[in-house]
């Protein structure tokens, strides 16, 4: 597997993964908001998982108050009158959570992921894992609301010093606590890709 450079891209969408749920700290939602308007002050969409509580439900109404564009993606089965954000007029209602993560990823341009939980934590690796087998070359940033992700960080570190991921392979993720400063480190971000496993042929 070679390790090379890839050149950085325009970025025009950003897909946010987060919870539904707004957690302890009201600094998560705060936070949240904040990404919001700054996608909107940069004249960046959002793509997020459809839902209009908790964390999902703060940075898509943070970028609707501003005018921003939104897409949200919500598979069938969670598209309820209780869960669905009945304010996104861009809703792509999908059939699976695997089509979710696909449709996801193909509208973005980078990733985001907000303080969340097991779904949140299994959206955003396996878009690292995408990149890691060379199927897209977005950026995947971390908003370090609070320190909420540093056990995740740590993690990944663990990993390194273990022999499972290569050293070079941290580099996949960008971190931040500042929104501001980690969609500037978004748009800087050379992204380290590996080949694809797989020759054309082999496909």
């Amino acid at each position: 597997m070679v390790i090379e450079r890839l050149p950085r891209r325009e970025i025009r969408r950003v897909c946010v993964f987060c919870g539904s749920r707004s957690g302890v700290d009201a600094e998560y939602i705060r936070q949240a908001r904040r990404l919001g308007e700054l996608l909107v002050e940069r004249d960046w969409e959002l793509v997020f998982g459809g839902g209009s509580v908790g964390m999902m439900g703060a940075v898509a109404d943070a970028v609707l108050a501003r005018g921003g564009r939104v897409i949200g993606v919500i598979p069938e089965f969670l598209a309820t009158r209780e869960l669905l954000h009945v304010g996104v007029p861009d809703m792509r209602i999908v059939d699976s959570m695997h089509t979710r993560k696909a449709l996801m990823c193909e509208l973005a341009d980078a990733f985001v992921g907000l303080p969340g939980g097991y779904g949140t934590f299994e959206e955003l690796f396996e878009m690292i894992t995408w990149a890691q087998l060379g199927l897209h070359a977005k950026p995947v940033g971390l908003l370090d609301t609070a320190g909420f992700f540093e056990p995740l960080v740590n993690l990944v570190r663990h990993a390194i010093d273990a022999g499972f991921i290569k050293r070079e392979q941290k580099a996949y993720i960008v971190t931040s606590a500042s929104p501001e400063e980690l969609l500037d480190l978004l748009t800087e971000h050379e992204l380290p890709a590996a080949r694809q496993w797989l020759e054309p042929d082999q496909s």
